[in-house]
């Protein structure tokens, strides 16, 4: 991975996450990007890319689904798409696929809304990367705080989260 000049920031011990925390006791090459979070921004991801000059397709949202019998998953997809509950449900190989509460994803996550990251979580969860990813040297997700980014390539995304890419958008779900 090419090292970052935009926003590069340099955590302490106690500003750490459990994304930053994983991605660094697993070695995995990683940059963490910083901005000033307003809390009136309509969409996270969105104020992410505004306020670090990313191009959208980088930046992925990581939202948390819940399937058949109380089981939940992972969808991390490009922040400008639409999550289909179709694709997401057929990625896990369940009948249905809603999303989850949000007092289920913080329990399940250990991270509040707006800042769920896909790594570190504590519970390990199916995890499901759009497949656009594949396509990227670097993508950006959640570090596990607003107003915190971490890139890193798809494939190492991957291998922290034990992810598989599929389609997951409405557009490739069938949904309109």
């Amino acid at each position: 991975m090419k090292p970052m000049t935009y926003g590069v920031y340099q955590p302490n011990k106690r500003q750490m996450t459990p994304a930053i925390n994983l991605l660094k006791k697993n070695k995995t090459p990683h940059s963490i990007l910083k901005y000033q979070h307003d809390p009136a921004a309509p969409s996270y991801g969105l104020e992410a890319t505004e306020k670090l000059g990313l191009n959208p397709a980088t930046v992925f949202k990581t939202l948390v689904v819940e399937l058949d019998k109380q089981q939940w998953a992972v969808c991390i997809l490009p922040v400008a798409e639409k999550l289909s509950m179709k694709a997401a449900a057929k990625a896990a190989g369940a009948k249905k696929a809603g999303m989850a509460k949000p007092q289920d994803v913080e329990r399940m996550t250990g991270y509040i809304l707006g800042g769920v990251s896909p790594l570190g979580q504590k519970k390990r969860l199916p995890t499901f990367i759009h497949y656009s990813a594949t396509a990227l040297e670097t993508m950006h997700v959640s570090a596990g705080r607003r107003g915190l980014e971490v890139a890193l390539t798809p494939a190492d995304l991957s291998r922290a989260t034990g992810g598989h890419f599929a389609p997951l958008t409405v557009t490739e779900g069938g949904e309109s």
